[in-house]
């Protein structure tokens, strides 16, 4: 991630000032900072993305995911671009930022939150975990494809881990899966996939 502008910023003037470049910023600390994933990173986001539409589409649910959207955190300096988010339809008509800047507020309304981490892993493994589980959000991913994140958050010895976060009545808990492990996810039971089926995606 690199840094775009050093003037902190509050969620309200990041929207406004949002660059029409087609580039993709979020808002860390009150700076704004651009996302530039790799190629691998966008192949995993988007090979999770498909898997959980075609779910979605198949069973009928009242889900959709977004190319993009914000998720605006209940911290007034922050706003956050998940490399996938699953939103519930039912749920934007409560969500008075939707229609005008793609952009969430109310953990309700997403189901589903997936990062793949990049060199910025910190903030996924910290910040934005916080911020999510304080909102409510029922489901968070943290894909570490690269294992990049220190050996206390992903283990001994480190290796492609996805850490799956999931609300309980005291917080996030965590449950991390590797290798063969077939995720087990509480929004989408009937889904099929592995670890590596996932990691396989950015591998080119």
């Amino acid at each position: 991630m690199v840094q775009a502008t050093a003037q902190p910023l509050s969620f309200e003037d990041f929207i406004d000032q949002y660059p029409c470049d087609g580039g993709r910023y979020e808002l860390i600390e009150g700076e704004v900072v651009e996302v530039r994933p790799t190629g691998a990173h966008e192949d995993i986001g988007g090979f999770i993305a498909l898997k959980l539409g075609v779910l979605i589409d198949q069973l009928g649910l009242p889900l959709m995911i977004p190319r993009t959207c914000v998720v605006k955190p209940l911290r007034p300096n922050a706003g956050y671009i998940p490399d996938v988010a699953v939103l519930d339809r039912t749920q934007l008509q409560h969500e008075p930022l939707w229609e005008k800047s793609s952009t969430v507020c109310n953990g309700a309304t997403v189901k589903l939150v997936v990062e793949v981490v990049s060199t910025n892993w910190r903030d996924d493994y910290g910040l934005k975990l916080a911020d999510y589980e304080a909102m409510g959000i029922a489901e968070y991913w943290i894909v570490d494809f690269r294992a990049l994140g220190a050996a206390r958050v992903i283990g001994q010895p480190k290796q492609p881990t996805i850490t799956l976060c999931t609300l309980g009545t005291d917080g996030y808990q965590l449950e991390r899966f590797t290798g063969n492990d077939l995720l087990v996810s509480p929004t989408f039971a009937a889904l099929r996939l592995t670890a590596q089926d996932i990691f396989r995606a950015g591998a080119g």
